[in-house]
């Protein structure tokens, strides 16, 4: 049984429809069990790669770190370096 979906408002902008969302369950909106998986090749990543040299025991003390708390390395040091440079 296919249930009334509420229609879904006009936002003035990206910030007041991320709070409407925030605040509101996306399936009495969306019917999701509908919904398609969609590629978009032409996207261009938000990343940059680089290339840093470490000290192999620093970077063996980050892959420790790393597996403790079971993410990736690389991760792991952007999420330090994101901590820092906000700090």
């Amino acid at each position: 049984m296919s249930r009334k979906r509420k229609s879904i408002p006009t936002f003035k902008n990206e910030a007041e429809e991320q709070a409407f969302w925030e605040s509101h369950d996306s399936t009495d909106y969306v019917d999701w069990s509908k919904a398609e998986r969609v590629r978009f090749p032409n996207l261009k990543p938000s990343t940059k790669a680089i290339s840093l040299r470490l000290p192999i025991d620093l970077l063996e003390r980050i892959k420790i770190a790393a597996n403790k708390r079971d993410v990736p390395y690389q991760s792991l040091i952007k999420v330090w370096l994101a901590e820092k440079v906000d700090a």
